[in-house]
């Protein structure tokens, strides 16, 4: 990571976004040293909690034993097959085999959903997760990830849209939460026009956050675009002035 870059998009967003928490992002395959292992959890544990001590400042490492959540190995990269009976899991449950989570009506909407799933293997590799303010010379992060709320959301994805007539420069695809901060992002860093990705809709990652925040990934090749481009933005003008106001009066009330 560029320091320079690093900086600027510090001083930038304390600027547009006074208070707001900063994004973590993660590396596949990234550097390790220094860093403190997550350790591997006593039964099911949904990944997305795991996050909040990244949230607040603890890089930490993960790898195949640190995610206890099976959904998480799959989209994460670890788990190449999805477990026996997805398809009932994730619809109506199948009668002394599995209970049902019913985010889909039928196993036949599931198959075709997983489809044509693209895999990103991660065997044996390590995913490293830091705040942004931790990044160094030695990384090299894949995306960037914020959770917000809705002001701070209306600016970046109002941002992610800013140098393109595609109205479709964030994109909200299905899936569990580690998907839309983790596996989207992914897919999108490998495409030739990366869009950013809205996510945290996943009831079952609902618990491991506050109750006004969502979650808005970006692929790094696109931040790194929108980095360059805040200066000369929306940002600058009256209307975010009034919208920066509330950002920092919401950061003041919950920080008391």
């Amino acid at each position: 990571m560029d320091a320079t870059l690093r900086d600027t998009f510090l001083q930038r967003w304390e600027r547009y976004f006074p208070g707001a928490d900063l994004p973590i992002t993660f590396e596949i395959g990234g550097s390790t040293e220094g860093i403190g292992r997550a350790p591997a959890p006593k039964g099911w544990k949904c990944f997305v909690c795991d996050l909040a001590k990244v949230r607040q400042g603890t890089s930490l490492v993960f790898d195949a034993d640190a995610i206890g959540c099976r959904g998480a190995r799959f989209y994460l990269g670890y788990d190449t097959e999805r477990f026996p009976d997805f398809r009932y899991f994730l619809s109506h449950g199948k009668p002394g085999v599995v209970e049902g989570e019913r985010y889909k009506r039928t196993p036949e909407i599931v198959d075709e959903l997983d489809h044509d799933h693209v895999r990103i293997p991660a065997e044996g590799k390590d995913i490293v997760f830091k705040r942004w303010d931790r990044l160094t010379g030695a990384d090299n992060p894949d995306a960037a990830v914020f959770f917000a709320r809705p002001e701070v959301l209306s600016g970046l994805f109002t941002l992610a849209n800013f140098d393109q007539a595609d109205p479709n420069g964030v994109i909200c695809p299905f899936g569990a939460g580690c998907s839309s901060i983790v596996y989207y992002p992914l897919l999108e860093q490998r495409s030739e026009n990366p869009r950013a990705v809205l996510g945290m809709f996943d009831p079952s990652a609902r618990p491991c956050v506050p109750p006004d925040i969502l979650t808005i990934a970006f692929p790094m090749q696109r931040f790194e675009q929108l980095i360059g481009y805040m200066e000369e933005s929306f940002l600058t003008t009256g209307t975010w002035e009034k919208v920066r106001k509330k950002i920092a009066r919401s950061n003041a009330l919950n920080s008391a």
